[in-house]
């Protein structure tokens, strides 16, 4: 028996259907596209050009305060080019000021006051955000409720037992009130709880491994970014703490904005002369900054990605 029937064409290939992306895949997919740059437009080299103008300001003018004299500063309209007398002001600062031993008694506070605070802040938020214990919820809530007291509330209760202790005009008694905070903790344990996952710290536990030791081999790699941009923010905020140095210590032991208040104890303020002691008293975290300027802003970049 015969059918006629069109001739069929067998060189033609057989549509296949198109392979499913699994929902992984898809996430995986949207995040490299997400990844890819962008050039960016006019507007936006205008705008970041704007942005950096006015971020650098502040500190080109306190360098041409610093550069001139008194009068010069006072005139109108202000300078705003570099004077011949910065180097002639900042040695006087430096000579009135004792701000060889202001930097050196901020050095040893904002660098301990920092360390204390990525090391304590670090262990509380890895057991905030891994650890079970009974009353952990409670306990998480009264640190982030000291955040919304104000300091100056303690500040009393607080000077009487630093001379119970007898840490009046110490350095101590500026460094241990201040050993951890709660935005610090709370800003590791939202880090970890999201960077730290779950099934590698089961892992180690399976592996006998006990809580210092998942802290030391597991947590402490995986939270490095967001402990150098604690380290950095609280180191800055120490050294320009003004508020309880000035009442806890004297001009015998100041820290450096303690020291800058006695540029500006005389009758009539030499303006420029002040503006050499801030243009000191910034330059040691300039430096910070130009160092470790590629950990710090990878370090906030990597805490971006893994929010």
């Amino acid at each position: 028996m015969t059918v006629n029937s069109l001739p069929v064409r067998t060189d033609t290939p057989a549509r296949t259907p198109a392979p499913k992306v699994p929902h992984g895949g898809r996430r995986m997919l949207l995040r490299v596209r997400a990844g890819r740059q962008h050039h960016a437009g006019p507007l936006a080299y205008v705008l970041l050009a704007v942005m950096a103008i006015v971020s650098i300001f502040p500190l080109y003018w306190t360098m041409v305060a610093a550069s001139t004299d008194n009068t010069r500063v006072s005139q109108t309209p202000p300078p705003f080019l570099p004077g011949p007398n910065l180097f002639h002001n900042l040695a006087r600062a430096w000579d009135e000021a004792a701000m060889g031993k202001a930097m050196i008694n901020s050095l040893i506070v904002a660098g301990v006051i920092a360390l204390s605070t990525v090391l304590f802040a670090t262990l509380a938020g890895f057991a905030f955000a891994k650890l079970r214990f009974k009353g952990r919820n409670i306990l998480l809530t009264l640190v982030i409720g000291t955040m919304m007291v104000p300091p100056q509330l303690g500040v009393v209760p607080l000077f009487m037992m630093m001379s119970e202790l007898g840490w009046s005009q110490q350095l101590p008694a500026v460094i241990f009130p201040t050993l951890v905070s709660a935005v610090g903790v709370f800003f590791m344990r939202q880090y970890l709880a999201e960077a730290l996952p779950d099934e590698l710290v089961e892992a180690a536990r399976v592996d006998g491994a006990h809580s210092l030791r998942i802290f030391w081999s597991i947590v402490l790699p995986v939270a490095r970014p967001a402990m150098a941009v604690l380290f950095m923010i609280t180191f800055v905020h120490a050294w320009n703490d003004f508020f309880w140095p000035f009442v806890v210590l004297d001009m015998t032991n100041p820290t450096v904005p303690v020291a800058l208040t006695q540029l500006s104890a005389g009758y009539v303020r030499d303006q420029s002369l002040i503006m050499a002691g801030a243009l000191l008293g910034t330059l040691p975290l300039l430096a910070m900054f130009i160092v470790f300027g590629r950990q710090i802003v990878s370090g906030i970049m990597a805490g971006a990605v893994k929010g």
